[in-house]
């Protein structure tokens, strides 16, 4: 019976220690698709510079309508500003061309870009003035589909018991309209029915329509994105943080993928990871989803995004506060080891010493006690000279927070907490950490100013490292001037330079494979540099 409950435990914590893992990859996997937005996004305005061609070049009205609607689908989820301006377009051709459904057609389209960016008013002045019954069913479901969702959102913002479920209701009136008129198993048929039984707290039904629409064939980036994210807010309320951390990464890497703009993958990411206690993640998803929101232009996501920013921010500060007390404890304790440490190999040394001769006693008792007076000199400089570097950091860090205090006081006795807000996004943690490299290499080449001569010493002048212009040390010499200093752990280096511990060895097998001292020699010649 032991032996089942033993493998029982075992079994559960593996599974998750795997579930941790797969979460993990996949954010790591989002870092990688988020350094390549601009490429996706390059591939985006290609696009659209095609698109724009066909639309300035088409000569007859049908022609340019079509382009234009090209355009206004192209943009809807990408850019506010230029969505408008061709759902506009849209209009006027349509008024020119005479044709009532396409006019009718081109005020649908203006009314979800509308929507997309927050504006709920203008948004029901229009759907108020259409007359869908002339259209036909495609045009007619898009219609409900456009009105499910304004009554939808229209229920978020408002947040209200009276008036959210009134409009509730009224949402899920309209879905059973655009159900109606799709076949059945078609994506705005199964993704209308999923968000419905969601909305309404029944979560078995909502997940059985989202997983057979995320299982439909050649579903775009856009609608991967969507579901995915209706997938991963519903296993938030299950309380399955992990499956909805995955499910939300998943959905914002298909949004960068796509180039899409109008989205909240990244900020219910970050929510989600700054409720599990994932600082550091919810501030880069965080800032991502501010990107996105600015980029798009997006007013209501906007509001979200101000909304939870400064807490996660402000948490985030506090945990750098808190590493920077504890590498301070840590670097007075691991100085009073190496002391303890030192003392105690002289003890032994000075034991085993008694055995042989006393000249040589005297002989090698001497060298050694010069080779520790050097340790110590080096020690004490180094130690003096780093307590005064940590003393001066946290001395402006102090300011930097007495400042910040004074002005946010201000603030809020003024009432301006618009003001309050745009203080706290200035506070760039980004830049605090390159400044805090900074100080590193000026404190350090003062204590070893000639480590960067002795050290491209070791490699053919082809291999040599060539700083640039005010650069003091690069990655590959901070990494081994925190060896020089006795900070030789892969792990303690991946920390303070913020990389993974794979990255930080990489570095140095990349470094000791082009250097001309053997490798199992290398490190040695680098403690050799002297003070």
């Amino acid at each position: 019976m032991k032996w089942i409950l033993f493998s029982l435990i075992l079994f559960l914590a593996s599974t998750g220690v795997r579930a941790h893992s797969r979460t993990d990859s996949l954010l790591r996997e989002l870092d990688i698709i988020i350094s390549k937005t601009a490429d996706f996004d390059a591939g985006k305005e290609n696009a659209l510079r095609q698109l724009k061609e066909s639309y300035h070049n088409a000569a007859q009205p049908e022609q340019k309508y079509g382009a234009c609607l090209a355009l206004c689908e192209a943009y809807k989820a990408y850019n506010y500003d230029s969505a408008f301006s061709y759902a506009q377009q849209l209009q006027k051709i349509a008024e020119k061309l005479q044709d009532p459904q396409r006019q009718l057609y081109a005020r649908i389209k203006l009314g979800f870009i509308l929507l997309s960016s927050g504006m709920f008013r203008e948004t029901g002045q229009i759907m108020d003035t259409l007359r869908t019954a002339q259209l036909p069913d495609s045009m007619r479901a898009e219609f409900f589909v456009l009105m499910r969702r304004y009554y939808y959102d229209l229920a978020d913002y408002v947040n209200d018991q009276h008036y959210s479920r009134i409009y509730l209701g009224e949402a899920a009136r309209f879905t059973d309209s655009a159900v109606a008129l799709y076949p059945e198993n078609h994506f705005q048929r199964l993704s209308c029915l999923g968000y419905k039984y969601f909305k309404q707290g029944n979560l078995d039904s909502a997940l059985h329509y989202l997983n057979r629409t995320i299982a439909l064939p050649n579903l775009s980036f856009h609608e991967q994105a969507m579901i995915n994210a209706n997938l991963g807010n519903i296993y938030v309320i299950k309380k399955e943080y992990d499956k909805a951390i995955e499910l939300l990464a998943t959905s914002a890497m298909a949004d960068i993928k796509g180039s899409v703009k109008e989205t909240t993958a990244a900020f219910n990411l970050a929510s989600l990871l700054f409720q599990t206690g994932d600082i550091k993640n919810a501030s880069r998803y965080i800032e991502r989803a501010v990107a996105d929101a600015t980029f798009y232009g997006a007013r209501q996501r906007k509001v979200q995004v101000s909304a939870i920013l400064p807490i996660i921010e402000g948490e985030r500060f506090n945990a750098v506060e808190s590493q920077k007390n504890r590498l301070f404890v840590y670097s007075a304790i691991a100085t009073f080891l190496l002391i303890a440490s030192i003392v105690l190999s002289y003890i032994i040394f000075k034991q085993v010493k008694k055995l042989k001769t006393a000249q040589n006693i005297i002989t090698q008792a001497h060298h050694r006690q010069q080779e520790i007076n050097d340790k110590l000199l080096e020690s004490n400089k180094i130690k003096e000279e780093y307590i005064g570097y940590c003393f001066h950091i946290a001395s402006a860090y102090i300011d930097k927070i007495e400042k910040l205090k004074t002005q946010v006081d201000q603030k809020l006795n003024d009432h301006k907490s618009a003001e309050i807000r745009f203080i706290v996004n200035n506070i760039n943690i980004k830049q605090e950490r390159e400044e805090l490299f900074r100080n590193f290499d000026r404190i350090f080449l003062k204590i070893f100013p000639n480590f960067v001569s002795e050290f491209n010493s070791f490699f053919k002048e082809e291999d040599q490292i060539k700083l640039k212009d005010n650069e003091l040390l690069n990655t590959d010499l901070r990494i081994y001037a925190l060896f020089r200093i006795g900070i030789s752990e892969n792990e303690k280096i991946a920390r303070i330079l913020e990389y993974s511990v794979n990255t930080i060895y990489a570095y140095k097998t990349k470094i000791r494979n082009k250097s001309i001292v053997p490798n199992d020699e290398f490190e040695d010649k680098i403690m050799q540099i002297k003070i």
